[in-house]
């Protein structure tokens, strides 16, 4: 997918088949990273900024601007030859820590006439707000189409790591060449394969299922105007448990907490057990350990696929049940090949749905019911954040255009479950989703103290 560069032009090629779909995802709503840290200290602004510029020149996909082309509709990442520009805003706010959050996934700079300049728009931008509480909020906003979740995680650890440094130059950062490359390039020989009638026959199996999935209710039909979020906590001795019960029985977290949805979901229609109702998952998968060249967590990027899956649900179920049945699919799926050869699939039905809402439920734009990540993310506070002053830290996206109706951002906080739930607004209610959120809290925590 790479495109050659003449020695007089900046380094450039074009976008990937994902990051293609993620461009595409943006320009209507959905794919804004934003990583929020919340500090009891006043930022350094310049220190900051000279710790976000060193980032930047270590991966240089994230001083790289994206240009959309309207002769032939593509779109390119190219690399100015001067060095990082990017310049932090600072504000006073009267926005709490979840506020300013909100705001910055709702900010698109990708959207409009911004994306078809000539000069094409920076993929990075970061802002500082003074809360009026006396603490201060850093955010980074990030196109999705070069940060996925664990790209922000790597950022993450990074960031806190020069700013903790007043010699950033000391600070030994692992170094990217050029612009990187896109997933499908990196997919190993015939893992993507498949014969020209099995993906016929898929392309109709996705598109009919798709009309029998249920959804949760809708507040409002049509397009979705901004991105909501609720956050899902759970205590120290319950997550331990939790995740005692799933390595007890060969599971992953992420099964565990989509049968909890799928069970609240069910019980949020208040119909009676014994009416089977099918919901639609979409696990995100990082291929960069299955990829060729297998590639690490510094290869700043998006290196996740999705697995598209269904589940019957009748009310009732026994949740470690679901769960392992959830958890099994997944991995058949993964048996074989699903995360490489749907890939194009997907992205053709995804860019379908954006160019015609119509067809979607209610002309909502949502694709599955939940979003969840194979993986959950580990971090744990060190003597580092307490130095700099780091109270929180969330890392999550925007979801109001093509995408489903809850999309789960799991991270293991100091041994504590902490997930922010985004959700597009006003297709569901704030109040509506904070009462999905506390009933799977509820199962979740009740799952617990299941014997094993």
């Amino acid at each position: 997918m790479s495109t050659e560069s003449s020695p007089a032009d900046p380094p450039s090629r074009l976008v990937g088949g994902t990051e293609y779909s993620w461009c595409r995802a943006v320009l209507c709503g959905t794919g804004v990273t934003a990583l929020s840290l919340l500090f009891s200290k006043p930022p350094n602004v310049p220190h900051l900024q000279s710790c976000i510029h060193a980032i930047q020149n270590a991966h240089p996909i994230l001083r790289s601007k994206l240009k959309f082309n309207t002769a032939n509709s593509t779109f390119s990442f190219f690399t100015p030859s001067t060095s990082s520009n990017l310049q932090i805003t600072s504000s006073d706010s009267n926005f709490t820590f979840y506020q300013t959050l909100e705001h910055e996934i709702n900010t698109n700079p990708w959207k409009g006439n911004e994306s078809e300049s000539e000069t094409g728009t920076d993929v990075m931008f970061a802002n500082v707000y003074n809360l009026q509480e006396g603490k201060y909020v850093v955010v980074l906003r990030l196109h999705t189409a070069v940060c996925d979740r664990a790209s922000a995680a790597y950022l993450l650890r990074e960031l806190l790591k020069l700013i903790g440094n007043d010699n950033i130059d000391n600070v030994d950062l692992m170094k990217e060449e050029g612009l990187g490359l896109a997933l499908e390039d990196c997919v190993p020989a015939g893992k993507a394969s498949k014969p020209f009638w099995s993906r016929g026959a898929d392309m109709l199996g996705y598109s009919v299922n798709s009309f029998r999935f249920s959804n949760l209710d809708f507040k409002e039909s049509g397009f979705p105007k901004s991105t909501e979020f609720v956050r899902l906590k759970i205590g120290l001795e319950d997550t331990e448990k939790i995740l005692s019960g799933c390595k007890s029985r060969g599971i992953k977290l992420f099964g565990l907490s989509s049968a909890a949805g799928f069970i609240s979901a069910h019980a949020s229609k208040k119909i009676p057990d014994e009416k089977w109702e099918k919901y639609s998952l979409a696990t995100l998968v990082d291929c960069r350990s299955l990829l060729d060249p297998v590639l690490g967590d510094h290869h700043v990027g998006n290196y996740h696929s999705a697995i598209l899956s269904s589940h019957d649900v009748k009310g009732g179920e026994d949740v470690w049940d679901l769960a392992q049945k959830i958890y099994s699919s997944l991995e058949t799926a993964k048996n074989n090949n699903k995360h490489f050869t749907d890939m194009a699939d997907l992205h053709f039905l995804m860019g379908k749905a954006i160019d015609n809402p119509g067809l979607t439920p209610s002309s909502s734009l949502r694709t599955s019911l939940f979003s969840v990540f194979e993986e959950s993310l580990i971090e744990n506070t060190n003597q580092l954040h307490k130095d700099i002053g780091l109270l929180d830290c969330i890392g999550c996206a925007s979801v109001h255009g093509v995408s489903p109706s809850l999309a789960i951002f799991d991270t293991i906080n100091d041994g504590q479950l902490d997930c922010a739930c985004m959700y597009p607004s006003p297709t569901h209610s704030r109040e509506q989703m904070q009462d999905f959120v506390d009933h799977m809290k509820k199962i979740l925590i009740e799952a617990a103290s299941v014997p094993q």
